[in-house]
Parts: C-alpha cells; structure tokens; sequence
C-alpha cells in the first residue's frame, strides 16, 4: 500500500492537478474569512470550502491515470488497493490543507468568548468533517460510478452543495456548530465521527465497485 500511496502521489503532485484545488480553497478563505473576525464563524467558513476542494482532489487522483497505466497498479497491488490508493491520496493533502489554514485562522481571529485550544479543536474537528464528506462525494462522483467527465463534473458540483445544506450531512452538522456558536466551542465529535464511518462506507464501496466493474 505504501508504494501505491507513493505512485499515486507522485502522479498527483507532478502533474500540477493540485495546484486549481489548492488555489479555489486559498480564495475561498481569502474572501470568507478575515483577521479579527469571530474565530469560530470563520473557521466555520474555512471548513466549508473543504467540502468542494476535497471532492475535486478525489476525483482528480481517481480519473488521473491512463488506462493502461492504471491496469499495470491494478495487476501489481490488486485493483481494489490501487483504488483506495488513489482514494486515499486524494482525501488526504485537503485534511492538511485544512489544518493548516484552521492553525492560521485560529491564530488570526478574535478570541472572544472562547480559548485558542478550544477552537483548535473544534476547527480541526471541523475541517476533518468536511474534508473527508467532500472526499465521499467525489468518490461517487467519479469512477467507476459515473465515468463521463460532464456528468462526473455536474455530480460532484450538485453533491458538494447538498452535503453542505441537507441536514443531517456531518459537514453541514459541523460547520453550523461553529457558524452558530455563542460563547464557547463545541467540537463537533458527532459530525467528525459520523464523517469518518461515511467516508470509511464509501471507500469500501468504491473499491468493492472498482474490483468488480472494471
């Protein structure tokens, strides 16, 4: 697995796919948030744009590779792996991306009404929901689920939006619990957890699809 991570990331940095993603969540929290506003609000914003960006890396590190290159990993590390490989890879540099910019607008925002430490947490806890529920919507959203790019593209786009006003949907759980705090964070465990068993769901069923469609 580990050499897989490594192929895929590889393939993802070099290709410079990274660099839109990473750009589109570098002005979303340039225009979402500022310096001296409520800490908890803003890393609320922070954690949202994660939803879109991590669904497009996902699908970007799954749609990537060649044909034939992709059958050459498969025959090497079993299809299913290199699947949740390349699943993996694509979910994991938003999670840092995320706790990067939460370190940065913790440090910036206003502290009223709640501890540094405090809305740490609560943003990691935050970013981490919604990195990895826009993760699960670009898994479906892209192969083997639904293989022509427009309607990958429409699928993602359409996903990322509900996931973030359904109810229900641990992102939009763990972003209100920071928009519409008062006082003190509440982390937001149940969103982050509810988070990790969906995405674990999804992968599992992503790759289940991948060994047997493809």
């Amino acid at each position: 697995m580990t050499a897989l991570l490594r192929y895929h990331s590889a393939l993802f940095f070099r290709s410079q796919r990274w660099l839109a993603p990473l750009l589109l969540y570098a002005a979303l929290v340039a225009v979402g948030v500022r310096p001296g506003d409520p800490v908890l609000g803003s890393l609320g914003i922070a954690a949202a744009g994660l939803v879109p960006v991590s669904a497009w890396s996902v699908r970007i590190c799954l749609t990537q590779e060649p044909a034939a290159a992709r059958a050459v990993a498969a025959a090497a590390g079993g299809r299913s792996r290199a699947h949740l490989a390349a699943l993996l890879t694509g979910a994991g540099w938003p999670v840092l991306a995320g706790a990067v910019a939460t370190v940065a607008v913790t440090a910036t925002g206003d502290h009223a009404g709640t501890s540094g430490p405090d809305a740490l947490l609560a943003g990691v806890l935050a970013a981490t929901a919604c990195a990895l529920t826009g993760g699960a919507v670009g898994a479906l959203a892209a192969r083997p689920f639904v293989r022509a790019a427009g309607w990958s593209v429409a699928a993602l786009l359409l996903g990322s939006l509900l996931v973030l006003v359904t109810t229900g949907s641990p992102a939009k759980h763990a972003v209100t619990a920071l928009v519409a705090a008062e006082g003190a964070a509440s982390p937001p465990w149940a969103a982050c957890a509810a988070a990790v068993l969906a995405a674990a769901a999804t992968a599992a069923a992503s790759c289940l699809a991948a060994a047997r469609l493809e």
